[in-house]
């Protein structure tokens, strides 16, 4: 049996999916998580084989912890199963170490379909995903734009592509909301690039934490 635990802040959520799965003989959903804080103490106790993560998690600040996850945990993996679009977040996701991204409003049964995918050693991603990221393989390489951001700017892109609301961003780096979107606005422009989907693409083959 492939044993999933659910990583959500909505109790609906792990209802629906011990549902859907009760008298599946090759998946068994093991626990549940509200929080980051649970979903790390689990881990840390019991035996999983795969996460289904719900990026919006609290206590989950960016998709850098991902990788902290991966690293504590090498042998679990995560699925993001989210409703963020897959094409702001999937490919950062998959570089932090996720083996699959689904949105919660793709069809039931693709979340069998991508577990035992995942469970089997694949990556799971889909069509439309794979077709982003060949176009991607074609982009310019932002790496001379990016080397020429301050410390600060590169602070808020990391952000920003990890997901944070303008909010968010002005409480963790201690600065105003109009502060941030100046930034925001600002990186917009030295990146060409037309909104935040298209921000991700730019920098979807830079690694950030090297800056």
């Amino acid at each position: 049996m492939i044993r999933v635990f659910v990583a959500d802040a909505h109790p609906i959520i792990y209802k629906g999916i011990k549902a859907v799965f009760r008298n599946s003989t090759e998946i068994d959903i093991v626990g549940k998580g509200l929080h980051y804080r649970e979903l790390y103490d689990f881990l840390n106790s019991k035996k999983v084989n795969i996460v289904l993560l719900e990026l919006e998690l609290p206590g989950f600040e960016g998709i850098h912890l991902l990788r902290e996850l991966k690293e504590l945990h090498p042998k679990v993996r995560f699925l993001i199963f989210s409703t963020l679009k897959e094409e702001v977040y999937a490919i950062n996701s998959l570089k932090a170490g996720a083996s699959g991204y689904l949105c919660k409003t793709n069809p039931q049964g693709r979340l069998r379909e991508a577990i035992l995918k995942i469970s089997s050693g694949g990556v799971y991603i889909t069509n439309d995903l794979a077709e982003l990221i060949a176009f991607n393989q074609t982009g310019a390489n932002p790496l001379s734009a990016i080397e020429k951001l301050s410390h600060r700017e590169i602070q808020v892109l990391r952000l920003l592509i990890n997901g944070r609301k303008n909010i968010e961003i002005a409480l963790k780096l201690s600065i105003s909301d109009k502060t941030v979107s100046t930034y925001r606005a600002r990186l917009m422009k030295k990146l060409n690039a037309k909104n935040i989907i298209d921000l991700v693409r730019k920098t979807q083959d830079v690694d950030l934490d090297l800056y």
